[in-house]
């Protein structure tokens, strides 16, 4: 069943954190931010909405990286309930899709709790002042991806946040698989 996130809390300050990387390092929220802001992405290896997108993430992750943006992608599923999100499969699932980005890994859930995450993908845009900016979607594509000239939402909020410190007034939310969470 798909899950949806709320709309943007503007100004919403980016929790602290300390995760591991499919690359062996370990990231903070500084590590990875850039001068213009930062992109944060909740994603897994199975969920069929971020597979469908996949290619596109690393597209935009790439684009935005470009502009002074950070961006990190993390996975907060349970992986003792869903093997394919693993951080072995993690690491394949980051080579097999080229990402230009670090894969972080939310074993205990913290992240993603703090973080309000919903679903995969999730994405929280932040300026240069770790304010939110963007919760809307990448683009109009859903389970399966859309045409190539879809337009390309995440990416141009991301910019105009990268050139003003603003993000867009109207945005529309994410859609995808829940954040399988962990009993208890």
């Amino acid at each position: 069943m798909a899950a949806y996130p709320p709309v943007c809390d503007f100004g919403w300050k980016a929790p602290e954190f300390s995760l591991p990387a499919t690359d062996g390092k370990t990231y903070s929220l500084q590590d990875i931010a850039g001068p213009n802001g930062l992109l944060i992405m909740y994603i897994c290896n199975h969920c069929p909405y971020v597979i469908s997108i996949a290619d596109k993430l690393v597209r935009d992750g790439k684009a935005l990286q470009g502009l002074g943006i950070g961006v990190a992608a993390i996975c907060s599923n349970d992986a003792d309930e869903y093997p394919d999100d693993s951080f072995e499969n993690m690491v394949k699932f980051a080579a097999e899709n080229g990402f230009t980005f670090p894969y972080l890994h939310d074993e205990s859930q913290a992240v993603a709790k703090a973080y309000g995450a919903v679903c995969t993908p999730d994405f929280f845009g932040f300026n240069k002042d770790f304010e939110l900016q963007f919760r809307g979607r990448l683009d109009a594509s859903g389970r399966n991806p859309g045409p190539d000239d879809t337009p390309r939402e995440l990416f141009e909020a991301m910019k105009q946040v990268a050139e003003t410190g603003k993000g867009p007034a109207d945005q529309i939310g994410s859609m995808g698989c829940s954040i399988k969470w962990k009993a208890g």
